[in-house]
C-alpha cells in the first residue's frame, strides 16, 4: 500500500471529425491538467474521431492501436510525464464497423486497452449498427505509484456487474470515458450511476464526458464514500482530484461490503 496521493484529472471536450483539432484539444487540456498536478488524465469516449449521427466516415477514420492517434498520445504522455486515457475509434475485424476502444498510454506506449462491452442500443439509438462489441476478456488495468486503475466506457456504467469485475481486480479507481447523450433525466442518471458504482465498490470513479449540446458534460470524480471531489460543469476544461490507496483501504475497513457479499459475477455465454 502507498500513502501517495495521485493526481487524477477528468478532461471534458467535444471531439469532432477534425482529427488534428481533437489532438490539439487533448494536448491543451492534458498540459493544463499536468500543470495542476495530474498524473493520470481521462478524456471522453470517441476522442479520436466523432460525428453525429454516425455515418460511413466512422470506419474510414478507424485506426489500429499502433496508429497515429495512439502514437500522438504516447508522445504527449512522455513529454508531460503522465498517463493519458482516451476513447479511440479502432479498426474492427469487419472493416464496415469499428471498435469503441479506450486506451491508456504512458510515454512507452499502450498499458491497457478496453473495448466497450455494452453497445448503446437504447433511448432510440443503435450503436451496434456501426460498432462491434468487445469480447469478454479479463479486465485490463494499469498502475501508477501503487494505485490500480481500470477502464470502462459510457453505457457500461448502467451494468453494475462490469464495475464489480473491475473491483475484483483490486482496482482503486474506475475510469469511465463517455459520450453520455443529453435527454430527459440523463444528467441525473449519469451522476447517480457514477456515485452508485463508487459506493457499492468502495473505490474512486471518474467520468469524462462530451459537453453540451450533445453530451451532458458534468465530468466528475467520486471518492470511495460516494462524495464528488472534483468536477467540470458544461465548459471545455479539466478538474483534478487525488486518488489515495490508503483512503480506499480505510473505507473498506469501515464498510467491508465487497468482503461480505455472497455472490460472484459470472459472464453470460
Amino acid at each position: 500500500m502507498t500513502d501517495a496521493a495521485i493526481g487524477l484529472a477528468v478532461a471534458q471536450f467535444a471531439p469532432s471529425a477534425d482529427e488534428a483539432a481533437n489532438l490539439e484539444a487533448i494536448r491543451s487540456l492534458a498540459t493544463r491538467a499536468a500543470a495542476r498536478g495530474a498524473r493520470v488524465v481521462l478524456f471522453p469516449e470517441y476522442s479520436s474521431y466523432f460525428v453525429d449521427p454516425f455515418d460511413d466516415s466512422l470506419s474510414e477514420h478507424a485506426q489500429p492501436l499502433d496508429g497515429r492517434f495512439v502514437t500522438a498520445l504516447t508522445s504527449l504522455a512522455g513529454e508531460l510525464g503522465i498517463h493519458v486515457v482516451a476513447g479511440l475509434v479502432e479498426q474492427a475485424t469487419d472493416r464496415s464497423r469499428v471498435r469503441n476502444t479506450v486506451v491508456a498510454v504512458d510515454g512507452e506506449g499502450v498499458v491497457a486497452a478496453y473495448r466497450k462491452l455494452h453497445l448503446y442500443d437504447a433511448f432510440g439509438q443503435r450503436e451496434s449498427d456501426w460498432v462491434e462489441a468487445g469480447e469478454i476478456t479479463p479486465p485490463e488495468t494499469f498502475e501508477v505509484d501503487g494505485a490500480r486503475f481500470a477502464l470502462m466506457t459510457c453505457y457500461d456504467l448502467r451494468f453494475p456487474e462490469v464495475a464489480r469485475t473491475l473491483a475484483d481486480t483490486g482496482a482503486h479507481a474506475v475510469l469511465v470515458a463517455a459520450e453520455w447523450v443529453r435527454g430527459p433525466l440523463k444528467e441525473h442518471h449519469w451522476r447517480t450511476l457514477l456515485h452508485a458504482r463508487a459506493i457499492e465498490n468502495t473505490l474512486y470513479v471518474a467520468g469524462a464526458d462530451h459537453p453540451p449540446p450533445l453530451g451532458v458534460g458534468t465530468s466528475i470524480v467520486i471518492d470511495p464514500q460516494g462524495v464528488q471531489i472534483a468536477g467540470v460543469g458544461t465548459a471545455t476544461d479539466v478538474a483534478v482530484a487525488h486518488v489515495e490507496v490508503a483512503a480506499v483501504e480505510r473505507v473498506r475497513r469501515l464498510n467491508p461490503a465487497l468482503r461480505l457479499r455472497r455472490y460472484d459475477v459470472v459472464a453470460k455465454v
